[in-house]
């Protein structure tokens, strides 16, 4: 299982993803999934991605290694006019992949399925995000909906609803990351440490702040307990409405 988060504010868009990946419980790996192409004062493009590892893999290799060659990189990420055309290139190279991989096609229900989170700027455009699907298809966040979730999506999903503010800093968005992942380490067994953050400014045209979060990170250790205590001095203050 994994989770990932990308989400969109006034600033800039925040990526965060686990980097847990299992087979079972006995075959557990570590495996990045936050992934990144640059060229600087041109375009910032992030992609972190759920489901079946091969497929994922497939993917991001495909689309690397179609950008490296300057010979060939007609129609690809580094060369895409925007954001948009960048999305519709990935979902095609996920179909392109499952396609090949699985007999019945691409179907979100496939064992071969990928699921997408997509964002990034491009010279002359917009900060822009996407969810993209296993059959290849996808959807732009906005105000309505204004951050994806792919993977184990349902424990930290609630916390952003209530927290998230478009205004919000990246110290603020990093914290209310911190906490919905943290909710969600606490549930689920097949999402892990560490984490990869990443924040891109708008406009700014490079990677930002990145990090990798390991279980030993101060900071996310001082958040992590914040939020278990405060949750406990919630709770221990709630008046009495049961009688024994």
């Amino acid at each position: 299982m994994t989770y990932c988060v990308g989400l969109k504010i006034d600033r800039g868009l925040v990526f965060m993803s686990d980097t847990r990946t299992n087979a079972g419980i006995d075959n557990i790996s570590t495996f990045r999934k936050m992934h990144v192409w640059e060229e600087p004062g041109e375009r910032v493009i992030v992609l972190m991605s759920a489901g079946n590892l091969a497929t994922t893999q497939a993917v991001v290799s495909m689309l690397d290694e179609r950008s490296k060659a300057a010979s060939d990189r007609v129609g690809t990420l580094l060369e895409a006019p925007s954001m948009f055309q960048t999305a519709k290139l990935v979902g095609d190279t996920v179909k392109e992949v499952i396609k090949t991989s699985s007999p019945d096609g691409q179907t979100a229900d496939s064992y071969f399925n990928a699921s997408i989170i997509l964002g990034g700027q491009i010279k002359g455009g917009e900060p822009r995000l996407f969810l993209i699907y296993p059959e290849g298809n996808f959807i732009e966040a906005g105000e309505d909906t204004p951050f994806f979730q792919i993977g184990e999506t349902k424990y930290g999903k609630p916390i952003i609803v209530r927290a998230y503010d478009p205004a919000m800093s990246f110290a603020e968005t990093a914290k209310l990351l911190m906490v919905s992942f943290d909710s969600t380490l606490k549930s689920n067994l097949s999402v892990g440490l560490p984490l990869d953050m990443m924040f891109y400014e708008r406009d700014t045209m490079r990677v930002g702040f990145r990090k990798r979060i390991g279980g030993d990170d101060p900071y996310y250790r001082a958040v992590s307990d914040g939020w278990s205590n405060a949750l406990k001095a919630a709770f221990s203050s709630l008046p009495e409405f049961i009688e024994d």
